[in-house]
């Protein structure tokens, strides 16, 4: 499924996080125009990464 940027509307907590400037420059210029912020984009580019680990990647082993 591909990534599609949404609006940003939910209850929140406040982390720390430090990007490379390039990563966060790169985010900026494709935010521009959409309704959603910076922490928003982050927010949705994170759960699309979640929801698309394969087992393995999730430290889960359905081996037996």
């Amino acid at each position: 499924m591909a990534f599609v940027i949404k609006p940003d509307k939910k209850q929140s907590e406040n982390k720390t996080i430090r990007f490379p400037v390039d990563v966060i420059n790169d985010i900026e210029k494709v935010i521009v125009g959409k309704e959603v912020s910076f922490s928003g984009f982050v927010v949705q580019a994170c759960r699309y990464a979640l929801e698309n680990l394969t087992n393995n990647d999730r430290g889960t082993d359905n081996r037996q």
